[in-house]
């Protein structure tokens, strides 16, 4: 059930076996969010998300967490990317491009991306084992479940760090920045492609 309010905004609820999920999302917000995935560590990346992307986000998500946190954390990010597809397609007056490199202590993190409605994902994350009860490699099935309903091209490299959690918030970080610059509104682009359709 998709519904429509006005241009940028949306909400989306998506219903399986394994979760149901409710996203609401403002393309031009605040960064405001209110979200309860059920998973903490998550949850608290998301919020990362919302913050420096200036992307208001309200997210419910009851999922099978007693089986473990993967329905959860992939479905949230296929229905994130089938509401930013929504709402940024077709692309017209942005910037279409973003990259931001961010730094938390010993890690740094760069995004690249490009709003092209091809899904394509460079991640380069050394990361493996847990952050608390969160397993690492979750991340990956976030972005590439975000990334490939979006859909978006991506490019996600860790430059160094060794600390889990700076990478990995580092990471949501630096894609909230390049979202925001890549939706940046330059009313002189028009169609930002030569192609004339995006």
């Amino acid at each position: 059930m998709i519904q429509m309010v006005p241009e940028t905004r949306i909400k989306i609820i998506r219903e399986t076996k394994e979760t149901k999920i409710t996203v609401e999302l403002n393309l031009y917000g605040t960064g405001k969010s209110n979200i309860n995935t059920g998973v903490g560590f998550f949850d608290h990346m998301l919020e990362a998300l919302s913050k420096h992307s200036h992307i208001d986000l309200d997210i419910e998500c009851i999922g099978d967490t007693h089986i473990d946190d993967h329905h959860t954390v992939e479905d949230v990010g296929i229905v994130i990317g089938q509401a930013l597809a929504k709402v940024i397609y077709p692309v017209e007056q942005i910037e279409r491009f973003g990259n931001a490199t961010v730094v938390m202590d010993e890690a740094s993190l760069s995004c690249d991306i490009d709003l092209s409605h091809r899904a394509y994902m460079v991640y380069e994350l050394p990361i493996e084992g847990k952050v608390g009860q969160f397993d690492v490699e979750l991340v990956e099935e976030f972005f590439r479940a975000l990334v490939f309903n979006a859909p978006i091209t991506m490019h996600l490299i860790c430059n160094r760090g060794h600390n889990k959690h700076h990478i990995i918030e580092a990471s949501f970080k630096a894609l909230a920045l390049s979202l925001r610059r890549a939706l940046t509104i330059n009313k002189n682009a028009g169609i930002p492609s030569t192609k004339g359709t995006l």
